[in-house]
């Protein structure tokens, strides 16, 4: 098999030489600008999206992002210089490979992560997870590449916490591997043998799991077994960006597109120079692998480290701030009202950012926490929080600049509306 661009390690690893001179300039990445670049997009629209909000033209309801970076809400929003720097990116041609090797040693120096540790912009936390696993599995060998998820002639078995057990292990499974239950060191010293390829864990598991994450880590060392930690929402605190790589994890995986406020359809893989080089050797835009239509573009790369660069440079301090005041102006506002209450969180590990739950005495207020959420989702405008055990949950820190007055006054009026 020949990989797109004949794109082996040997060459990916010469290119690695080739840029650790010095990192690219935008003018060497992109190319010069000449008179046959295309010109920036203009301000003003006409057709699809000249009304300034194109899914309420396509019909899809806006929402007030109580909930925090979910997903299926479309994670964060972009800052605009991030926006900026991708509309630049969209401007030129160039290697998307070269380009991931560049924007790699970039992000490993902006985080000073440990000597021998680079970067991968994938397209996602979960993509990150997929292309690690493969690329410890595969190695250089373009056969094992092109033939996953069949096993043959490479180690199966990934050792994994129980706990840990919790609907993000689909793109392990989907590299072909069997996933090894245990739940104390005991039962890992057991499972470990010839067929054991890597270690995973799942971060925001910690408290859950009988092996906490920087035994994890040791355990791996003494067996010489790669471990991946998967650390998608774990930002804040941003010292998790470089925590595990120094605590000697291999691989590490952030979402991209959560707190750090870059491309949704971005993440990263952060790890040992040779592993990650494996990665992108499974990955788009190499064809015929794995993770081929886990494609990641240009923009989104270049995107990327634009959004490291602003959340590196944040008063993160002053945003905990923001975030425990917006809580409190809605608090405020909803306990006022006979039978509601308020409580305060900041949860350990994953969205380690204020929450608040929110519940009410039946006695004053008819009405359930579902029909509550219901009534907020399909109201205008329209309002997401968490459903809990017993009430409301919500974090405030996807709320856009005034949203928490809107929303208090919604609660408000909801509780008012249904008296007991």
């Amino acid at each position: 098999m020949t990989l797109n661009f004949k794109w082996t390690r040997r060459s990916f690893m010469s290119s690695v030489a080739a840029l650790s001179g010095a990192i690219l300039s935008p003018k060497k990445l992109f190319g010069a600008a000449s008179s046959g670049s295309p010109a920036p997009p203009d301000a003003k629209l006409s057709g699809f999206g000249a009304s300034g909000n194109v899914y309420e033209e396509l019909g899809v309801t806006t929402v007030i992002n109580g909930q925090g970076t979910m997903t299926i809400l479309g994670g964060s929003l972009m800052r605009p210089e991030v926006e900026a720097v991708m509309a630049l990116g969209s401007q030129h041609f160039c290697s998307v490979p070269e380009l991931e090797v560049a924007a790699g040693k970039r992000i490993a120096e902006m985080l000073k992560l440990p000597q021998g540790y680079t970067a991968l912009v994938t397209s996602g936390a979960a993509a990150a997870m997929q292309s690690g696993l493969a690329g410890i599995l595969t190695g250089d060998n373009e056969q094992f590449i092109q033939q996953l998820p069949d096993l043959t002639g490479m180690k199966s078995e990934v050792i994994i916490q129980k706990s840990h057990r919790n609907g993000f292990d689909h793109q392990l499974r989907s590299t072909g591997v069997k996933l090894i239950e245990i739940e104390t060191a005991e039962d890992l010293r057991k499972a470990v043998n010839p067929k054991t390829a890597m270690m995973h864990f799942s971060n925001f598991a910690n408290a859950a799991g009988h092996i906490k994450v920087d035994e994890w880590v040791k355990l791996a060392k003494e067996y010489k077994i790669p471990c991946f930690n998967d650390a998608a929402a774990d930002t804040p605190p941003v010292s998790h960006l470089w925590d595990y790589a120094h605590m000697g994890y291999d691989l590490i995986a952030f979402s991209g597109g959560k707190a750090i406020r870059g491309p949704q359809c971005a993440g990263l893989l952060i790890g040992k120079k040779d592993l990650v080089a494996y990665a992108l050797l499974n990955n788009s835009p190499h064809e015929d692998t794995l993770g081929r239509s886990q494609k990641v573009g240009k923009e989104e790369i270049v995107g990327m480290i634009k959004a490291l660069e602003g959340y590196l440079k944040e008063d993160h301090d002053a945003l905990t701030k923001e975030w425990w005041r917006r809580l409190d102006t809605i608090s405020a506002e909803i306990t006022k009202v006979p039978g509601v209450s308020a409580s305060f969180s900041v949860p350990d590990i994953a969205n380690h950012v204020p929450h608040m739950e929110i519940n009410w005495d039946p006695r004053h207020i008819s009405l359930s926490a579902d029909d509550a959420a219901k009534q907020l989702r399909v109201g205008k405008p329209a309002i997401v929080l968490a459903r809990t055990e017993n009430g409301l949950g919500m974090n405030s820190f996807m709320l856009q600049p005034g949203e928490e007055k809107i929303v208090a006054d919604l609660l408000v009026q909801l509780f008012r509306a249904h008296p007991a």
